[in-house]
């Protein structure tokens, strides 16, 4: 998944760059709300994080724009905390905001908070190859082949399908499964990982999910 990072700050920039980059996520960087625009025109991301007090357009600005041009969740960075700004961050249209300093932690929580939010309410139907997923019926269809499966297992076989060969790591889909709060063990996503795998393979010889060493796993479709 793709982030847009906002802030005049280049000490921000570059620790929430350089967080964001370890926690798997491809960053697109901006020192400004008109780069940012420029940015958002190439190539739209999943998500931007935006720092308020910015010379030349402020990140209420830059977020009423954002959404504006597009459907994209806005994540805040500020360095106050009173009511009345959060109620404007809220009014201009973002999802969140972090009070400045923050832990890098918490930054990773919200963002993953704010991405299953988004999941759930836009991605209705996925496919992936032959491979269909309706979250609102929570069926796995192949053809006439349908496949009910539990909810942790549907959840998982969502996210990898929500985006085709891009490696989510071990901890993003815990996280975004389980929940930043979870306290159990990986062994709890290499079981899931195992039964959805068997599964796939009665259903469908041409989606599979492969592990990348060391990092976390993609959902793969055969070409034909």
């Amino acid at each position: 998944m793709k982030i847009l990072v906002v802030d005049d700050d280049p000490n921000i920039l570059e620790l929430v760059s350089i967080q964001l980059n370890q926690a798997g996520y491809t960053v697109q960087k901006a020192t400004n709300g008109f780069q940012a625009m420029e940015l958002l025109e190439e190539e739209l991301p999943d998500l931007a994080i935006v720092d308020v007090m910015m010379p030349g357009m402020d990140g209420y600005t830059l977020t009423r724009k954002i959404r504006a041009y597009a459907d994209i969740p806005v994540l805040l960075l500020t360095a106050k905390g009173e009511l009345e700004d959060k109620e404007k961050g809220f009014l201009a249209g973002s999802d969140d905001y972090v009070v400045k300093p923050f832990e890098p932690k918490e930054l990773l929580y919200r963002i993953n908070a704010i991405l299953r939010r988004y999941d759930k309410a836009v991605d209705v139907f996925i496919q992936a190859g032959p491979l269909k997923i309706n979250r609102q019926s929570y069926e796995v269809s192949v053809g006439k082949k349908v496949l009910l499966l539990p909810l942790k297992e549907f959840e998982l076989l969502s996210v990898l399908a929500s985006k085709v060969n891009t490696v989510f790591t071990r901890d993003m889909l815990i996280e975004r499964i389980w929940g930043y709060d979870y306290e159990g063990d990986e062994q709890t996503l290499n079981v899931h990982i195992k039964r959805v795998r068997g599964k796939l393979e009665n259903l469908t010889g041409e989606v599979t999910i492969a592990t990348v060493r060391g990092v976390g796993y993609k959902l793969e479709v055969a070409s034909i």
